[in-house]
Order: structure tokens, then C-alpha cells, then sequence
């Protein structure tokens, strides 16, 4: 397989556009090689999606812990458990390729210093170093992921249906629907409706099936993120009420270190999730003022905002998804006593949560 570059945002759209089958199987993704939980994952980067020389880490994994630390997974199973290697440690361990290790290590250790590995982040940030992809079809969320998005997608669909049919209803199921109605429009009004929406957007009729894939993708990345918020949020909710709980502890509250380390991650969480409800709030008003206002210039305006926040919105999101997977591992029924919830917050929350603040901060001034 040939590696190409990784996709500038025209061909990622392209790349969006979703294929005609809906089934995937069991283990494998779209692609036939990668898991869907692998690509639709914020905290996973399968190694294979790039051209490493070292046979041995082909079906390797980077993936974040809860401290925000990346590992190098070589191998997991249900016997096993998850094999995970600090990424430092690897050339130990594949002794006979030591020049495609020296190669391969190059590159693992820039995508270590990223901070989400969502393949809206990994677009921008694969460009940016300069890292090519097998296949530009690795960065794309898999069909099932798709299809689970479309209840979120109807808010941006909506407007576009209505720019073309006006008010008669047009139910939509998935959004390979969407484009498959507005490029083949089956009604004159429609039609030049259509020719109108062009003329706003200064595209060529024969341009829209492009801006269609386009203003898909865009708006399925804030469908994307928006769906990992609002699995997250009620999730971090009920983990400070949790911690809350230790602080009715009268061994809790006599220690003011204790209370103030509890404190400070507290008003971290809150922050963390107060602005980056706040950020996709902001998101919501400019896609609705876009249908208000359709020009060429008001899409390009739209498109570029969401995309400058793909990364830090991934980091955030990135950084939070993993802390409140290891909350659940750990304590799946809540339960635990008040020192012991203490040391979990001290241990696996609060190392990496200021880093996790830093990069939200970073881009709250930037709505």
C-alpha cells in the first residue's frame, strides 16, 4: 500500500462523504483493518494507519492513560489484558530492526506530544508534522459512527432542506441521503432553489455535490464532538458528587491540603466543561447566522472557526474521555471509602488536569 499525505481539509471532506453500505463487521473497520472503536476513539492512534518500517508494531496502538501519559500498546486480549510499553522502552523489544526502529521512533515520538488522537485532530496535526497516511480513508469516523451521529446532524441539515424545499418535510435517516437529495433535486422549485443556494455560495451548479460533502463534513466533526460532550459532561458530574461525598468525612475535612487539593480539581472540572459548553454554544449561534446570511464567504468564516478549535477541542475532550474511563473501571458501582476516593482523585485525576485547563483556556479566547 501506498502512503499518501495526510488530507487537506478538501479531501478529508471528500473522504467524509459516507459509503453506500451501512453494515460493518464485527472487528474490523470500514477499512477492513482497524476496529471502529479504534478510529472513532479520542485516546487511539492504531500505528498501522502509518507507514512504520517495524513489522511489529504495524497492529500496535498508541493510546492516552488517565495521567495523559502515551503508550505504545503492542498487544490486548481478553486472557492477556493490554500490553503496554513505554514508547522509550521499544527498541528493546524488536532487537533485530534496529534501523527501522531508529525510523519509526522518529515519528511515534511527535505523535506522542499530541493531545487527542481523533482523526479530525490527527488531519491537522499529520499535516503539521509531516507524517503521511496509508490511506486517507483512516481518517474518517467509521460508518457505524455515522450513522449513530445523524440525530445530531439534523440541526445542520435542517436549513440546508428547507434552502432547497422550503417547508415540505423531507425526513432524513442518514446524510448520505442528504446528498444524494440536494444533488438530485427532484422538483423544478427545488431545482432552482438549488441554482439560487449556488449563486449565494458562488459555486457552479454542478459545484454543490462538492460543497455538499464539504459542509458535511464540517458540521459531522461538531456532531462528533458535540456527541463525546454530552457523554461526557453528565459523566463528570456525577464523579464531583462523588468526590464531594469523602468531604463529609471528618478525617477529610480536618486536613486542609486534602481540602484544597479537592478544591482546586473541583473548580478545574467545572471550568474545563462550563468553557467548552460555552465554546460549542458559540458554534451553534454562527452555523444558525450562516443560514441567515448565505455568501461564500460566510461558509469559509464558519468552516475556518470550527476547524481552528478541532484540536484543542480534541485535547479537552481527549484528556477528560480517558480520567472518567479509568473512574468507571475503577469504581463501577461508585462505593469506595472517603480515603480512598481521595487518593484516586490525587493520583489518576490531578496529574495532567492543569494540562487538560491550559489547553481549554488557550482556545476560549478565541470564540
Amino acid at each position: 500500500m501506498t502512503a499518501s499525505p495526510a488530507p487537506s481539509d478538501s479531501e478529508a471532506a471528500a473522504a467524509e462523504a459516507p459509503p453506500p453500505e451501512a453494515g460493518v463487521a464485527a472487528r474490523a473497520g470500514d477499512d477492513g483493518q482497524f476496529d471502529d472503536s479504534d478510529r472513532d476513539a479520542l485516546h487511539i492512534l492504531p500505528l498501522g494507519m502509518i507507514p512504520v518500517q517495524t513489522p511489529g508494531l504495524k497492529r500496535a496502538r498508541l493510546i492516552k492513560n488517565a495521567r495523559l501519559e502515551t503508550v505504545v500498546e503492542v498487544f490486548k486480549d481478553r486472557a492477556a489484558g493490554s500490553g503496554q510499553v513505554n514508547p522509550e522502552h521499544l527498541a528493546s523489544m524488536y532487537p533485530s530492526h534496529g534501523k527501522e526502529m531508529r525510523t519509526d521512533m522518529a515519528q511515534i515520538h511527535r505523535l506522542t506530544q499530541l493531545n487527542s488522537y481523533d482523526v479530525y485532530s490527527l488531519r491537522i496535526e499529520l499535516r503539521r508534522l509531516g507524517i503521511p497516511v496509508e490511506d486517507v480513508n483512516y481518517l474518517r469516523l467509521s460508518a457505524s459512527k455515522r450513522l449513530e451521529l445523524t440525530t445530531y446532524m439534523r440541526d445542520f441539515t435542517l436549513p440546508l432542506i428547507q434552502q432547497v424545499y422550503g417547508s415540505e418535510q423531507r425526513p432524513i435517516n442518514d446524510i448520505a441521503e442528504l446528498f444524494a437529495l440536494l444533488a438530485n433535486p427532484d422538483r423544478e422549485e427545488a431545482l432552482r432553489n438549488l441554482t439560487l443556494l449556488s449563486q449565494k455560495l458562488n459555486v457552479q451548479l454542478q459545484d454543490i455535490p462538492s460543497f455538499l460533502e464539504e459542509y458535511g463534513d464540517v458540521f459531522l466533526s461538531l456532531a462528533y464532538f458535540r456527541s463525546c460532550l454530552d457523554g461526557l459532561v453528565p459523566e463528570v458530574q456525577r464523579f464531583m458528587g462523588w468526590v464531594s461525598e469523602a468531604t463529609k468525612s471528618e478525617m477529610v475535612t480536618r486536613d486542609r491540603l486534602m481540602m484544597k487539593m479537592i478544591g482546586d480539581v473541583m473548580r478545574m472540572l467545572t471550568g474545563i466543561t462550563t468553557s467548552i459548553t460555552g465554546r460549542f454554544e458559540a458554534f451553534d449561534r454562527r452555523s444558525k447566522d450562516f443560514w441567515h446570511d448565505i455568501n461564500a464567504d460566510s461558509f469559509r468564516s464558519v468552516r475556518a472557526q470550527i476547524s481552528a478549535h478541532h484540536v484543542t477541542i480534541g485535547g479537552v475532550l481527549c484528556g477528560l474521555a480517558v480520567k472518567m474511563a479509568l473512574w468507571k473501571a475503577r469504581f463501577p458501582h461508585g462505593g469506595g471509602g472517603p480515603m480512598k476516593r481521595v487518593e484516586f482523585v490525587r493520583s489518576e485525576i490531578l496529574p495532567g488536569l492543569d494540562h487538560i485547563n491550559r489547553i481549554e483556556k488557550s482556545a476560549a479566547g478565541t470564540r
